[in-house]
């Protein structure tokens, strides 16, 4: 960053005053001045011989893109519509819990990246949301009056904002700086607007790692703290403006309703009963603060944006600035006329109160904003998470508010015992550790969706089916259409609830998006490098993610699917494949959205699986999960034998992208696809022996041995593994991605790393062994913010520590750092070597949480002598002809909890 020691320094010091009731920031957090340039992002665009190869491509995507319009659907990957609003460099740390819509914050203040709706995002702010501040002195002679947001903002006077510019936009921001350490933000202001007055406003969200309860709530707290350095009394009122809106031009659709309460414990506010558009769930958002002996809270629950309103902008400006306040009868008017098309219905909370000469205040502000069902798109709707602990009613956001200005300090007493241990962990570099939390933005942005343990589940023809808990997900009232199209019954095998002390929550079912551009729920390939996140913090989500996939495996849906790369035909979902995604406008019932490629071909994803169950069953020693989800590894594994062309037991790639590098082509034995199948026979091995599996265990090693041999044979030059065994002109390319051994992270190092601007930008997916980038095609040539991650904890476990965090360090310096691009809290899933971003707000960087993942592993594992478990499997005359089935029913007849159809199928 370009703060130097001195100004970081002086910045504490200013806000040492602030230092009660976690008021002021920790030292180890991401920082920015409030007058900091927004820049305008740059997209990145494909080259000229790139669009060639592409153009058949590109005009099914767009004769797909308009089909999916005349239906009413976005396409799940649509290139061609332009956002309203150019992506800039202004995102801060989003607010609410996870999995029940989200709103993002600015570090400048503004409401913005609304996602109430699953799938859809409307990035530009909503203006009129605001905090402002009101601060009169020596009987009234000094008058204060400003939004606490710089002037000259990117939002300001754009259509649907009338009248709010007549407000205080007075705000330099030189001394006013922002602090993010997810998922909590501060916002200093050192005597802005009032040179004796220093304010901290602190955001904080319930994002509490293995709390399934209140990590799902919809709500987040505004605690400002107020300190006078002067010699005179000051009246300061403190006033949250809100919108009845979901972002876009919603607040205009007509029919809203707003709706003044007064709580329990002081807590006062707005009700906004918002009626969403297209038939969408509606949307109640609750703005409160709570009165005290010392803070007087009030509120005006409607004015408008225009000259025709009852009460203006302007007026409602006016009336805070003469009295401070609003008039304590508004707690009596009831609910609001329904607003008319066209007219915008705003409410304003205000929270007044006297601080004595240097004295201290504290005022706290919360939003919640509630939500109770989710409808996708063809008809599937459910009942989100959170209804389980506040039920389904338009009160429930009331409730909402009033828990969490009851409950805040304990979340953050919660939230700093999960990170402190990082924060004061000297090995680590300052950068990291706050980099670290903050890549977490996306479990919140991320568009997650997350369900309770009772969904009601409308399907597209009317029928209505009751999920009363998990286990009943694998249950026989669900169907898959089969290879004639005719209905059956898939054969499932129920959940088991994970055994953890004290809670029998089994913790729901979670979606999370591949990206806010790629409209996809859970995409496996991605999922492969985000999933330590969620295996670190949130287990059970991890664990029912894999289930889901689990269930997938097992199923088949024979409807017929045009790709879009080729232009051929096939089915949706082959038995035995793992998908690449849960769906789009369906999810859990319409698997893989994605339609480019046939990703039944695609040779990444079945290792994945097994790779991540192994991970997931060896981490949390769950064996109910295990024997859950074996038929499916077992499954996955034996779908993978058809790619074997030459009987060498090694795969082959198919002469086209097959694998998550989706333009990039293989041919032949790939290092990537080549690696991850090793591992999967070793994995599966493992696991097989664990789980009492003996024959399969022996078969996957006695595959392993032969097909090491071949891969090393065919691909290993002496310091590197060729990207392929082909003969074109980037098979000697050295791919980052590779997944290999010490020799080889080395290399990537000094060549993908190091040969690209010093290493200041991260590492390069493709690099030729001349020191040339690999530009065969667009992502041979990008820079993967993830897969730099995770190269850089392969490094960690490889004991190149120093290497590691200078292959991460670069991430950091390109997207989060001041003099970087801007890509803070929406780190993209790639930048070329110019710094322009391909798909922004994209859940691989998640991966950086598979860095703390190998930091953290105990030292006994990992200074211990390399023991291969592969080496306590002997491997029998008789394994490469057995049936595997013994060892799968015997553990079954002990689970009880398979039906025996599983079998006849998978094997």
């Amino acid at each position: 960053m370009n703060f130097s020691g001195i100004q970081i320094q002086n910045s504490l010091q200013n806000i040492m005053t602030l230092d009660f009731d976690s008021a002021a920031p920790p030292e180890q957090a991401w920082r920015r001045r409030l007058n900091s340039h927004a820049n305008i992002l740059k997209e990145f665009s494909v080259t000229f011989m790139e669009a060639i190869k592409m153009v058949r491509l590109g005009i099914r995507l767009w004769s797909y893109v308009r089909e999916e319009a005349s239906h009413g659907r976005k396409a799940p990957i649509d290139p061609f519509t332009r956002i309203s609003c150019k992506p800039s460099a202004s995102q801060g740390v989003p607010l609410g819990g996870m999995g029940s819509g989200s709103i993002s914050r600015g570090f400048r203040g503004e409401f913005r990246q609304w996602q109430i709706v699953p799938g859809t995002c409307e990035p530009s702010p909503v203006m009129a949301n605001q905090f402002s501040i009101f601060i009169s002195r020596d009987g009234g002679n000094k008058h204060y009056a400003s939004v606490l947001a710089p002037g000259q903002h990117e939002g300001l006077g754009k259509a649907g904002d009338q009248g709010i510019d007549s407000w205080g936009w007075n705000l330099s921001g030189q001394h006013s700086t922002y602090h993010a350490l997810f998922p909590r933000a501060w916002t200093i202001y050192d005597g802005e607007p009032d040179p004796e007055l220093k304010i901290s406003c602190r955001q904080i969200s319930p994002f509490i790692p293995h709390n399934y309860r209140d990590s799902s709530l919809p709500t987040a707290v505004f605690v400002y703290t107020l300190v006078n350095t002067g010699k005179d009394r000051a009246k300061v009122s403190l006033l949250f403006t809100w919108a009845n809106s979901i972002g876009g031009i919603s607040h205009l659709s007509g029919d809203h309703v707003n709706e003044p309460f007064l709580g329990d414990d002081g807590v006062s506010g707005v009700l906004l009963h918002h009626k969403t558009a297209r038939g969408n769930p509606p949307v109640t958002f609750a703005v409160a603060a709570c009165e005290t002996q010392n803070v007087n809270v009030t509120v005006l629950p409607c004015f408008g944006l225009s000259e025709g309103s009852c009460v203006t902008a302007k007026g409602m400006w006016g009336t805070m600035v003469q009295d401070g306040q609003f008039d304590r009868e508004n707690f009596k008017s009831g609910p609001s006329m329904p607003s008319s098309p066209g007219e915008a219905l705003c409410a304003a909370v205000s929270a007044s109160a006297w601080v004595e000469p240097h004295g201290k205040c504290t005022v706290a502000f919360a939003l919640a904003w509630s939500s109770p069902k989710v409808k996708f798109l063809k008809g599937s709707s459910y009942h989100r998470r959170y209804t389980k602990f506040y039920g389904t009613s338009e009160g429930a956001a009331q409730d909402l508010v009033h828990d969490a200005l009851m409950n805040y300090k304990r979340w953050e007493e919660d939230i700093e015992k999960w990170q402190n241990p990082i924060l004061r962990d000297d090995r680590l570099p300052e950068w990291y550790k706050f980099t670290l939390f903050n890549e977490l933005y996306f479990l919140v942005a991320g568009g997650t969706v997350w369900i309770g343990t009772e969904a009601e589940v409308n399907l597209s023809d009317g029928a209505l089916v009751k999920h009363t808990t998990t286990s009943d997900y694998y249950s026989e009232d669900e169907s898959v259409v089969n290879h004639e199209g005719s209905n059956s019954y898939s054969q499932h095998h129920p959940i088991t609830l994970l055994n953890e002390e004290n809670d029998s929550d089994d913790g729901g079912r979670f979606l999370y998006l591949e990206g806010v551009e790629y409209v996809m729920w859970c995409t496996y390939d991605v999922h492969f490098y985000a999933s330590f996140a969620l295996l670190e913090l949130f287990p059970k989500i991890e664990l029912n993610i894999q289930r889901d996939f689990a269930k997938a495996v097992l199923s088949e849906d024979g409807r017929k699917v045009k790709f879009l790369a080729e232009g051929n035909t096939g089915i949706r979902k082959l038995r035995g494949a793992v998908p690449h995604d849960l769906g789009t406008h369906d999810p859990w019932n319409e698997m893989n959205a994605y339609n480019i490629h046939d990703t039944s071909q695609w040779k990444d994803l079945n290792p994945k699986f097994v790779l991540q169950v192994y991970r997931d069953f060896a981490a949390t020693g769950d064996m109910s999960f295990g024997v859950d989800v074996w038929p499916a590894v077992r499954a996955a594994m034996e779908y993978m034998e058809q790619f074997d062309r030459d009987g060498d037991c090694l795969i082959e790639n198919d002469g086209f992208p097959d694998q998550t590098y989706d333009t990039w082509t293989v041919h032949g034995v790939s290092a990537y696809c080549g690696c991850l199948w090793l591992a999967a026979l070793q994995a599966a091995a493992a696991m097989a022996l664990q789980l009492g599996d003996k024959p399969f265990a022996e078969y996957c090693k006695g595959k392993f041995l032969k097909a090491k041999s071949v891969f090393e044979e065919k691909l290993w030059n002496g310091s590197y593994f060729n990207y392929d065994s082909g003969s074109s002109s980037n098979s000697k390319s050295i791919q980052t991605d590779q997944l290999a051994g010490q020799c080889t992270l080395q290399k990537i190092f000094d060549f993908n790393v190091m040969k690209v601007k010093g290493g200041r930008m991260g590492a390069v997916n493709g690099m030729h062994p001349n020191g040339k980038v690999d530009e065969t095609c667009m992502q041979s040539r990008e820079i993967w913010t993830g897969v730099t991650y995770g190269v850089a904890a392969t490094m960690i476990l490889a004991g190149m520590e120093k290497e590691a965090f200078t292959t991460a360090e670069g991430i950091f310096t390109a997207g989060w750092s001041e003099e970087g691009y801007g890509y803070w809290f929406q780190t993209p899933e790639a930048w070329t070597m110019d710094g322009h971003f391909r798909s922004l707000i994209y859940m691989r960087p998640l991966s950086i949480w598979g860095m703390q993942w190998a930091l953290s592993m105990p030292k006994t594992v990992l200074q211990a002598p390399e023991i291969n478990i592969m080496d306590r499997i002997s491997i029998s005359p008789s394994a490469a002809a057995i049936s595997h089935e013994f060892g799968v029913r015997k553990i079954t007849n002990k689970a009880k909890c398979f039906g025996a159809a599983v079998f006849h199928c998978s094997c």
